[in-house]
């Protein structure tokens, strides 16, 4: 494991050296401990780190929720260590963000395995974002572009073939994204009715 630029939230100063022996043991790591959570979102800001694990002993909902959104896990993964819970708290976390979740883990060579877990799940779900927002856009596009060739097709009086063939042409003579010229096509259609 490269070296990581680890957050620790943990109220408990035992606790915290636990959780920091864990994780140095398994790597030179940049650890900041913080045990205060009010601040997180602004140290988590200026830290930037790598990845963010927070031990709450009994949780409850709002705080489950309030320190997954404060540690940032859309940007970075986050594990959270509980004491107790209940499938509305797990679901709760998960549904935050938090990339790993676990009850009565914090031993310390449990540490190494967890971080490794929740990086892999982190950039699991990261990489399943951007395909879905690429498929997003892929489908906007397309809409966007039959519309034109709709457009097309009826001001001309040509085949689908034909507006299809026009747009691309029209969308390499400019050098942009076919897109791009199906949504000037479809704007301007709609100012002119």
């Amino acid at each position: 494991m490269n070296p990581l630029s680890i957050i620790v939230v943990e109220q408990d100063r035992d606790r915290a050296l636990r959780i920091v022996d864990g994780i140095m043991a398994s790597g030179d790591h940049a650890v900041t401990v913080i045990s205060e959570p009010t601040g997180l979102a602004r140290r988590t800001a200026e830290l930037q780190p790598d990845i963010v694990l927070i031990d709450v002993a009994d949780p409850s909902r709002d705080v489950l929720e309030e320190l997954a959104l404060a540690s940032g896990p859309l940007e970075r993964p986050v594990a959270m260590f509980v004491d107790r819970s209940d499938e509305q708290l797990t679901r709760a976390a998960i549904e935050a963000g938090v990339s790993a979740y676990v009850v009565n883990g914090l031993q310390p060579e449990r540490i190494k395995p967890i971080l490794d877990a929740a990086i892999a799940r982190f950039h699991m779900v990261q990489k399943m974002r951007a395909e879905l927002a690429a498929t997003k856009a892929a489908l906007e596009d397309r809409k966007i572009i039959d519309r034109a060739k709709a457009i097309l097709m009826k001001a001309r009086g040509i085949d689908e073939e034909a507006a299809y063939a026009l747009l691309r042409k029209t969308a390499m003579d400019q050098n942009r994204r076919m897109a791009d010229i199906a949504q000037q096509l479809v704007m301007a259609a709609g100012l002119l009715t």
